[in-house]
């Protein structure tokens, strides 16, 4: 023993002398709430307090280059602490008009040409790694770990493959029981043993692949990334493999940010809604004019396989079908119809099938007011983009669809933003499906109106699981990351027992007030109004109702909500007010406080669900009335909504 002692003194005296060069770090809130602390010792670590409790554990970050790791043995050469006080407008704005920037912010930067930049938010925390070389560097690997606190649970988008549309369900369950080769892709939804919610995402991404979220048999989620393709093989117009990738993730520009991993803090489920950290981290618009940007309504053929009735021609994809959609939108003051799969050549994107004619169609919807959307795939697309797009901005096409993109690695991510400015400089708009959930560049190029990368209402035509539950789980967990194009506005409700798969004349679950509601409470900038036209105008007070309400909004309040539960919201637009509420398969009243709305005299719009929407779930009451007092009682069937819209009378 007495051999061994000298050994143990200067390993002792080692660690006391190591633990001498270690360095904490530390930020609040502004409101002192939430304190985010970095510490520099052998690598670079994080950890977050809400309220004096520990919400995230030591968590490591690192950035694998090819010849040396970023944030291992870190030398710091300068740091410095600011507050960030800034408000500015959204271009287009769906959740809040004005963008308030409001945080504390530590930039530490470390020798080797590389920073770490932290900000903690009064609802969250986030960081990126900026890196300065001058060279092209080559990524193989980031670390980014979240350790969180013992016992907690998880709704989580699990993924299969990084080949994937991103239409997920979540699954809830403890976050420890997602074991090694289990991972989802964003957003995910941890919440702590003591009830705080935490949503996962990132922002700001360009030109670097989608991260993903992979188990580890505790209570932490560790970062995998796809690596860059090398070799594809196209299988269709809409399919593809990759047969070859790099040992990287990335090759790209020395001088580079990297997405914000982002943390979004609530004490309350419906806290999440209001919720806008990952718009308010990416890079601002970088379009001069955007005054041709026009969000909207989209009446949508697809959903209902262009299945109209009641008319004199034979319906399908053909010109007096879509002229037949373009008179519905006009005269409910819809500002868009899309063309989906089916207009043209699947290959040759250029050439309509026989039967359309599109420079007619255009020119009818131009006479008509009603701006005309095309749908393609993005294998299709890619093969002569800049040609396509030429002849669609001669044909006076307003906006793309571009679908199948089905990957998330760092080509796939550059093809979004060339897409999105391809279009803007032509004027068009773009939402994607096969998608990815939003990434921040719905900010940086706002004519990127709408992501898909939800399980939504088209797959009510092939499946069961769009249930009244998960869409109220999506609000709080897919909805986190930004707009999704989920296609509300079915006209066939039913109950579970009731509902069956029908391609050609879908259906939904849940009450027909829970398809309004959808329109207020899923951010949307184009929205569609996903069901038969010839449906809508035999409803035409159910339908002009939920044509007039908008796709953007100034405001945004949450009122009361539980993942899988419920949730109720209010938005402003202009002058007027609009509520939405929804419930799972259980029946409730939410009582909310409307104070917010301000003082006079309001009328209030609404439909409600009928008393026996629980049997018929398309059985609703349309009423005006004056408001009578500012607490305001939603009753909602089982699957059921509410949705209203108050104006002010004086």
């Amino acid at each position: 023993m007495k051999q061994k002692k000298p050994l143990f003194l200067f390993l002792t005296t080692l660690v006391i002398c190591l633990n001498l060069h270690a360095k904490n770090y530390r930020i609040e809130s502004p409101d002192g709430r939430i304190s985010l602390e970095v510490n520099i010792d052998q690598r670079v670590s994080w950890s977050v307090k809400m309220d004096g409790k520990q919400i995230l554990n030591s968590s490591p970050i690192a950035l694998y280059l090819e010849n040396e790791t970023l944030g291992d043995n870190p030398r710091l050469l300068k740091s410095a602490v600011k507050e960030v006080n800034e408000t500015t407008q959204a271009v287009v704005p769906y959740k809040f008009k004005n963008v308030v920037d409001h945080c504390n912010e530590l930039l530490l930067k470390f020798k080797g040409d590389y920073g770490i930049r932290f900000r903690a938010y009064n609802n969250g925390a986030a960081y990126r790694i900026e890196v300065g070389k001058k060279d092209e560097i080559i990524v193989n690997d980031e670390v980014c770990e979240f350790n969180f606190t013992n016992g907690c649970s998880v709704l989580f988008p699990e993924e299969k493959s990084f080949f994937s549309g991103y239409e997920r369900l979540y699954t809830d369950t403890l976050l420890a029981a997602i074991g090694e080769k289990q991972f989802c892709s964003l957003p995910a939804l941890v919440s702590s043993a003591d009830g705080v919610k935490i949503g996962i995402t990132e922002t700001g991404q360009s030109d670097y692949p989608g991260m993903f979220l992979k188990g580890t048999g505790k209570d932490a989620l560790k970062s995998i990334f796809p690596p860059v393709p090398l070799k594809i093989e196209n299988l269709t117009y809409k399919s593809e493999r990759v047969v070859e990738s790099a040992p990287y993730i990335a090759k790209t520009h020395g001088t580079k940010v990297l997405p914000w991993r982002c943390l979004m803090f609530a004490r309350e489920d419906k806290q999440l809604i209001e919720n806008n950290l990952p718009y308010i981290l990416t890079e601002k618009n970088v379009l001069e004019d955007t005054s041709w940007i026009k969000p909207g309504k989209v009446a949508w053929e697809w959903w209902s396989a262009s299945n109209v009735f009641g008319v004199d021609f034979k319906s399908g994809i053909n010109t007096e079908t879509y002229k037949y959609y373009i008179d519905f939108a006009s005269e409910y003051g819809l500002e868009y119809i899309i063309m989906d799969g089916g207009w043209s050549d699947r290959v040759q994107l250029d050439i309509p099938v026989e039967g359309v004619d599109i420079k007619e169609i255009i020119r009818y919807g131009k006479e008509k007011g009603v701006g005309v959307i095309v749908w393609m795939t993005g294998m299709s697309l890619d093969n002569d983009m800049e040609r396509f797009l030429d002849v669609y901005a001669e044909w006076g096409v307003a906006g793309l669809k571009v679908d199948f993109l089905n990957r998330a690695d760092q080509l796939m991510v550059r093809y979004y933003e060339e897409i999105a400015a391809a279009a803007a400089k032509r004027k068009m708009l773009v939402d994607f499906h096969g998608a990815f959930k939003p990434n921040g560049l719905q900010r940086k190029y706002p004519n990127m109106v709408n992501f898909e990368g939800v399980y939504g209402s088209e797959m009510n035509k092939v499946s069961n699981k769009v249930t009244p539950v998960h869409n109220v789980t999506i609000p709080f967990t897919r909805m986190l990351a930004g707009p999704m194009d989920y296609t509300p506005g079915a006209m066939r409700n039913e109950t579970t027992k009731g509902f069956c798969i029908n391609w050609d004349i879908p259906m939904s679950q849940g009450t027909r007030c829970h398809q309004a509601a959808m329109f207020v409470v899923y951010e949307s900038p184009l929205q569609m109004l996903c069901d038969n036209a010839s449906l809508y105008r035999q409803e035409p007070e159910y339908t002009h109702f939920i044509a007039q309400i908008p796709v953007t909004w100034d405001e945004t309040v949450a009122l009361a909500g539980k993942a899988k539960e419920c949730i109720a919201v209010a938005r402003k637009n202009g002058d007027s007010w609009y509520i939405g509420g929804m419930t799972n398969w259980t029946a409730r009243e939410i009582e909310v406080d409307l104070s917010f709305i301000g003082e006079g005299n309001w009328e209030i719009e609404s439909v409600t669900d009928r008393v026996n929407a629980d049997r018929y779930p398309s059985d609703h009451v349309l009423k005006t009335e004056k408001l009578k007092n500012k607490r305001l009682k939603i009753s909602m069937a089982p699957g059921g909504g509410y949705a209203a819209i108050l104006r002010k009378l004086d």
